[in-house]
Parts: structure tokens; sequence; C-alpha cells
């Protein structure tokens, strides 16, 4: 298999890539970090692509030589779950990548192209809601672990997660 793979904006027709993606990192990534009942609730849930995000023009998919989608990951002004935006502060949105593309660059590379959007848009920070298992991936990017927290997924269901944070840096 060729590590050779583009960056590009998101579109409506990602759905289904996208979707991909979601439903093959989330489950086998997650679980080292939740319950496999946990799981069985949760997954259905988070691997769908949201629309919103995926016509946002801040939304990217990384895509093989073939054109399939090995990864996506984006952000927003607006806060997930509240819509609060605050002036300098942009929120990751909905990483993932492929299973068998991990360790390869795609999220690195997707984060990057966030970071050098997001500062032509003045963002000076970045925040975070990671999943347990990804705590390392954002580290690693500089980020930093604020407070544990748990997001609501639907009625009783909440996921444990971590609010994590960067700055960015100014030129």
């Amino acid at each position: 298999m060729s590590n050779k793979y583009g960056v590009r904006v998101a579109s409506g027709n990602d759905e289904l890539g996208v979707n991909a993606v979601l439903a093959a990192s989330y489950p086998a990534l997650m679980a080292a970090a939740y319950s496999p009942e946990f799981l069985a609730s949760a997954v259905p849930l988070m691997t769908k692509a949201q629309p919103h995000l995926l016509i946002s023009g801040t939304y990217y998919v990384a895509c093989a030589m073939d054109d399939h989608i090995v990864g996506c990951g984006g952000w927003t002004m607006k806060r997930p779950h509240s819509g609060e935006v605050a002036i300098g502060l942009a929120h990751l949105r909905q990483f993932a990548v492929a299973p068998q593309w991990t360790g390869r660059g795609v999220g690195r590379a997707i984060y990057d192209r966030c970071v050098a959007e997001a500062k032509s848009a003045d963002v000076t920070q970045f925040e975070c809601y990671a999943s347990l298992n990804a705590e390392g991936f954002y580290a690693a990017l500089g980020f930093r672990t604020v407070k544990p927290l748990d997001v609501r997924m639907t009625g009783e269901l909440t996921l444990a997660s971590l609010l994590m944070e960067r700055r960015l840096a100014t030129q």
C-alpha cells in the first residue's frame, strides 16, 4: 500500500467516504479506552458525518492516490454543543484516520491544514474534546489536557472525554 495521500477541503459529496472512515476508525481505536458495552451504544451515534461540517469549508479529507478517503477532520469557530463563539478560539472537530493509515502522518497533515487556515482567520488558540484514546495524538501536536469532560451524546449516554487546548504560534 502506498503512503501517498493529499489533503483537500471536504464537500457534501464526501459523506459516504467520511462515514466509512469514522466507522472503521472509532470502534477499532477506541476499544482500548472504552468498554465494549459503551461502544455498542455510542459508535452508531459517532460514525455519521456531520453535513454542516462537510460543507463548512473548514473540514478536510485526506485521500489516497485512488481518491479513497483515509482521514478526516476540521475546525469551527462555534463550540460543539453550545454554539458559543469566542474571539480567537476555534474547535477541532471529528478527527479520524482509517486504522490501516495511522502512523503515516495523515492526522498531522489534516491538523496542519487546520492550523494554516485557522491562522488566516485570526485564530490564536484551538480547543478539542478528545476521546480518552486520542489524548496521545493531541499531546504530540502540542495540546495540553485542561480537564476531564463528559460529552453528552443523547439522553443518559455521555462520552468520557478530555478538554484539551493549544495556543497557536504567531508569526
